[in-house]
């Protein structure tokens, strides 16, 4: 997977853009920076965005070719990110760390994306906000982006059971048209969620 990914961010230009994806951007106007962290973050191009914005910005991805396209693309905007390598299956982080968790377009197997979930939801600090914004099941037959595998692709209940949790829960499933590089273009199918963690 690792050597799949690499490949694919080997190409020169940025295959999923350098705008920030726009759910992201929309939601992370209402916060006040803090920390915020960007798993699977790819090429980097919404950890930079952040961290342009004054959130202390952290990002990883079993990518070193993400990584060296995200650093470049935050030295050309003038900012700094902190992105580390590492696989979603090791992932296991500290509790209460990040003020901010965004999951922009995750996709993973029914038991990792289970796991993956709950550890954002460890990872973040009480009242931090979870940002998520991924294919549904219907993007299947689209050519706009994603998986090309079912088992790879959400329902709303899947996602709303998943952070079953949260006492506040916004999520919207609608179709949206993607202008995000060359792999993410036309009219697509997604799920959009927001949720703070409660208080203890």
């Amino acid at each position: 997977m690792q050597n799949q990914w690499n490949e694919r961010y080997a190409r020169q230009e940025y295959i999923y853009g350098t705008e920030p994806n726009h759910f992201l951007k929309e939601k992370l106007a209402l916060l006040k920076p803090g920390r915020i962290l960007l798993p699977a973050e790819g090429e980097g191009r919404n950890a930079v965005y952040a961290a342009t914005l004054g959130w202390e910005s952290e990002a990883f991805d079993q990518s070193t070719e993400g990584q060296k396209k995200a650093v470049q693309l935050a030295t050309q905007k003038g900012v700094s990110i902190n992105y580390s390598i590492q696989s979603l299956d090791d992932w296991n982080p500290l509790p209460n760390q990040y003020d901010c968790i965004a999951l922009i377009f995750v996709h993973l197997p029914e038991a990792l994306r289970k796991r993956v979930h709950q550890s954002a939801v460890k990872a973040l600090k009480p009242g931090g906000t979870l940002i998520l914004e991924a294919f549904t099941i219907n993007q299947l037959t689209r050519s706009s982006g994603g998986p090309k595998v079912l088992d790879l692709l959400f329902t709303s209940d899947q996602i709303k059971n998943d952070f079953n949790d949260f006492p506040e829960v916004e999520i919207l499933e609608t179709q949206v048209i993607l202008d995000e590089g060359p792999l993410h273009q036309g009219l697509a199918d997604v799920i959009r969620l927001t949720c703070r963690k409660p208080f203890e």
